[in-house]
């Protein structure tokens, strides 16, 4: 039988309530809060002010400085 959304939810609950008791339960949970905004409506106004260019720049370069850091160790 297939477990329903409801059923997995309060299993998981469960579990983490017996692992960790009540109150670090609680505490893992805040951790994972579901925050505000849109970040797909931001995420596309930050990209688009940077150029692709720039980015493939920059991630060249931070893939040549990470070989110059691991030659430099090596040595």
């Amino acid at each position: 039988m297939t477990k329903t959304q409801q059923d997995i939810i309060r299993q998981g609950y469960k579990a983490l309530v017996d692992s960790l008791g009540v109150v670090n339960a609680i505490r893992f949970m805040q951790h994972f809060s579901p925050g505000q905004g849109d970040y797909t409506q931001e995420r596309h106004q930050w990209l688009e002010r940077v150029p692709l260019e720039n980015i493939l720049v920059g991630m060249s370069q931070r893939r040549e400085d990470d070989e110059t850091q691991y030659d430099e160790i090596i040595k």
